[in-house]
């Protein structure tokens, strides 16, 4: 992948994050008074609501937020990595993009609110979850090149996660009627799919790891620790459902990219 094709792929990643968060700020009157009901018909997501009673808003805040995120941080990566060739930076910048997708929770007080069909609130569950695991195969990717991939088609590699991400997506089972405290559509083999998702997170890590070693760079270990830290800021968020979970969890996130982008450039500036 080129540079200027690479480039314009962080562009439709700011403008899709920008339309995301004017799409939000525009409905936000109409669907904030729904939230109460909303969280009233749900389940439980977190052990942290069974302590502390789950605020009606936290959805809405974090959903937000995460859009705010991917925007800023495919602004930075665009000024910063613009004339910067880095197989890795490409992958996080998908990562990053994968956060703005979270507007598609907006879904479910859209139902509610305009007394839409069930099918339409679990086709925007399956876009989420497409994004989700685009987010994480991507980071992934972005640890495999670090160790060493040969390939040099990125876009082949881009187009391969995204379809794995695909196919998981279209065929998990969705309950259209169900949605738990963070205002997400209820899923099957929920359990099972969080266990292969840190397993993967785990690999990824480890695949910088080998990187510090192989490259001989100790960046590579602070891009690892970085990685654990946006995925566990992000599982956390994913999750949020009470006022005490997002401020810390957004710094892990914030702290993880933080860390992962200034190590690549630093890796890549002088090349």
């Amino acid at each position: 992948m080129t540079l200027s094709s690479r480039n314009r792929f962080f562009m439709a990643g700011i403008i899709l994050s920008a339309a995301a968060l004017a799409a939000i700020a525009i409905l936000s009157v109409r669907i904030l008074p729904l939230y109460p009901d909303l969280l009233k018909a749900s389940r439980l997501t977190s052990w942290l609501g069974r302590i502390i009673p789950p605020a009606p808003y936290v959805s809405f805040a974090v959903m937000t937020a995460l859009v705010v995120y991917a925007l800023i941080t495919l602004a930075l990566i665009y000024y910063f990595f613009e004339k910067t060739q880095s197989p890795e930076i490409l992958f996080f910048a998908l990562f990053a993009c994968s956060c703005a997708f979270e507007g598609a929770r907006i879904a479910l007080p859209l139902r509610a609110a305009y007394s839409l069909p069930g099918a339409y609130a679990a086709a925007a569950a399956r876009a989420l979850l497409f994004a989700r695991y685009t987010g994480i195969f991507s980071l992934f990717a972005g640890s495999l090149y670090s160790a060493g991939l040969e390939m040099q088609k990125q876009g082949r590699v881009v187009l391969i996660t995204m379809t794995a991400a695909l196919v998981l997506a279209l065929g998990i089972p969705i309950d259209g009627l169900s949605w738990d405290s963070s205002l997400t559509m209820i899923y099957g083999y929920m359990g099972m799919f969080t266990l292969v998702e840190w397993g993967l997170i785990l690999i990824t890590a480890a695949g910088f790891l080998v990187s510090a070693y192989s490259r001989g760079s100790r960046e590579y270990l602070y891009i690892s620790g970085g990685s654990l830290l946006v995925c566990a800021g992000k599982y956390l968020l994913l999750r949020a459902d009470t006022w005490i979970t997002p401020l810390p969890a957004f710094a892990l996130l914030a702290l993880g990219s933080w860390f992962i982008c200034a190590r690549i450039r630093r890796i890549y500036l002088w090349l």
